[in-house]
C-alpha cells in the first residue's frame, strides 16, 4: 500500500504542475493599454486599435485619453465610431509643416479623448478597442502614445512611462508602435490597404497559434492523466497477484 501511495502522490503533483502551466500560458500576458498591431511601415497608412482592459473590480472605465507623440506628428488621423462612446479631437500647430499628398499641413492631431455615455463604459472583467486610421506614418523608429484611463470612481491609471529598448518593462508602460523603413518598391498610397489586410491576418494568425498551443497542452495533460491512471491500475493488479 505504501508503494502505491508514492506514485499516486507523484502523479498528483505532476498533474498539478502541468495544469498550472496550461492555465498560466492560456491567461493574459498583461493588462495595460496597448496599440494593435504593434508594428507598421514608415510613410504608410494603417488601421490601429487602442485596446483598453478594465483592471478595476468595482468601477467602470468611463474616459480614455490618447496623446499622440509631439516628436512624430501624423498628417491624417480619423476615428471609427464606437457604440456608447463619443470622441473629441484636439489639434496643435506643427513646424515644419507635414506634407500629405503634395499638401503642406500646419496642424496635426495631438489628442483623442473617448468618453462613455452615462451609466456606460468598460465594465469590470471587460475590455474595449478604439480603432484609429493614421498616415502617412512618420519617419521615426517608433511612436509612443501616452494614455490616461479614468474610472467611474475617480481613479486614473496613467499609462505614460516610455519603455526602454532591451530593458525591463516599466510599471505603467505607454503603448508603443514600432516603425520600420519601407522597401524601395513600396509607396505610401499602395501600402495603405495592404497594411489593413496584414493587421487582420496577424490577429488571425496569432489567435490560431494561441488556440493550437493551448489545445496541445491540454491534450498533453489528458495523456498524462490517462498514463498515470494506467500506471496505478497496473501496480494494483501486480500487488493483488503477489
Amino acid at each position: 500500500m505504501i508503494r502505491l501511495r508514492r506514485p499516486a502522490t507523484a502523479a498528483a503533483l505532476t498533474l498539478a504542475a502541468v495544469a498550472t502551466a496550461v492555465l498560466g500560458l492560456a491567461g493574459p500576458a498583461s493588462a495595460h493599454v496597448t496599440v494593435n498591431p504593434k508594428e507598421a511601415t514608415q510613410g504608410g497608412y494603417g488601421r490601429f486599435a487602442f485596446r483598453v482592459p478594465n483592471e478595476s473590480d468595482t468601477a467602470s472605465t468611463t474616459k480614455v485619453e490618447v496623446n499622440l507623440p509631439e516628436n512624430a506628428p501624423v498628417g491624417s488621423v480619423s476615428t471609427m465610431p464606437v457604440p456608447g462612446w463619443t470622441v473629441a479631437v484636439e489639434k496643435r500647430k506643427v513646424d515644419p509643416p507635414i506634407e500629405v499628398h503634395g499638401s503642406q499641413l500646419t496642424e496635426a492631431v495631438s489628442k483623442l479623448t473617448w468618453t462613455a455615455a452615462p451609466n456606460g463604459g468598460v465594465k469590470p472583467g471587460e475590455f474595449q478597442e478604439f480603432p484609429v486610421s493614421m498616415g502617412p506614418l512618420p519617419q521615426a523608429d517608433r511612436m509612443v502614445f501616452k494614455v490616461l484611463q479614468t474610472y467611474s470612481d475617480g481613479n486614473v491609471s496613467r499609462w505614460i512611462e516610455e519603455p526602454t529598448p532591451g530593458g525591463e518593462e516599466p510599471e505603467n508602460p505607454a503603448p508603443v508602435l514600432t516603425l520600420t523603413a519601407a522597401s524601395a518598391s513600396a509607396s505610401p498610397a499602395a501600402s495603405a490597404p495592404a497594411a489593413a489586410a496584414d493587421d487582420d491576418d496577424d490577429d488571425a494568425d496569432t489567435g490560431a497559434a494561441t488556440a493550437f498551443g493551448v489545445a496541445g497542452l491540454v491534450a498533453g495533460l489528458a495523456g498524462l492523466v490517462l498514463g498515470g491512471l494506467a500506471f496505478l491500475r497496473t501496480r494494483r493488479e501486480t500487488a493483488a497477484k503477489s
